[in-house]
């Protein structure tokens, strides 16, 4: 289910939400580890939108070092929205997946050098087929370290691009406001449903990080 509006809704026009949390499991459904914060150090977290999230989110917990994921909504202003509502386009959210990681076992450029090419950035308000503002690019940060290195390898991405023949990133990079779990039965979904849906795929440009 996708909406079809390109446009992010005005302030007045935004559903009202509600203010219970949704409920989650505590774990994770492949790992174990908890989905709920808080983390301990040396864990960090990070929120990225790729797109459909059910893929997003697989793609991160394979990775060595990534402690636990979940998926939500964030970059938009109503509070504990269903799914159904983010289909509509009238919540301002893109489906987002909460990457915590371990930084001494895996840097968070790893991270991000996967979030570059494993979706194409250049889109706007959609992914391939999956057309809404629920589908949009976004890296939302925590730390001022986390900014920097995102605008980092957006730039050395953004040449790549170029050099490739390929359009101009439009990734919101910002700070996170607030991040909103998303129902149970998105949680892990590839795990429990192997022959879902995945829309995820890169635009085929590599990013060679050089720090």
């Amino acid at each position: 289910m996708g909406n079809r509006k390109t446009t992010l809704p005005a302030a007045h026009e935004l559903l009202p939400g509600r203010p219970e949390s949704m409920s989650v499991p505590h774990q994770h459904f492949v790992n174990g580890h908890p989905i709920t914060g808080p983390f301990a150090a040396p864990l960090e977290t990070i929120y990225l939108g790729l797109g459909c999230f059910w893929g997003a989110e697989r793609l991160f917990w394979q990775l060595p070092g990534v402690y636990s994921t979940s998926v939500g909504y964030a970059g938009g202003g109503t509070a504990n929205a269903t799914y159904r509502e983010v289909c509509s386009g009238d919540t301002g959210h893109t489906e987002i997946v909460m990457v915590v990681f371990d930084p001494t076992v895996i840097t968070l450029a790893k991270i991000l050098q996967v979030f570059w090419e494993s979706h194409d950035p250049t889109q706007g308000m959609r992914q391939g087929n999956d057309i809404g503002t629920q589908y949009r690019s976004a890296i939302y940060y925590v730390t001022e370290a986390q900014r920097q290195l995102a605008l980092s390898t957006q730039a050395q991405y953004q040449q790549a691009l170029r050099k490739a023949g390929k359009g101009v990133i439009t990734t919101e990079i910002a700070p996170l406001d607030q991040y909103f779990y998303a129902e149970e039965y998105h949680q892990q979904y590839l795990a429990k449903n192997p022959e879902g849906y995945c829309g995820i795929g890169g635009c085929g440009v590599p990013l060679r990080w050089e720090e």
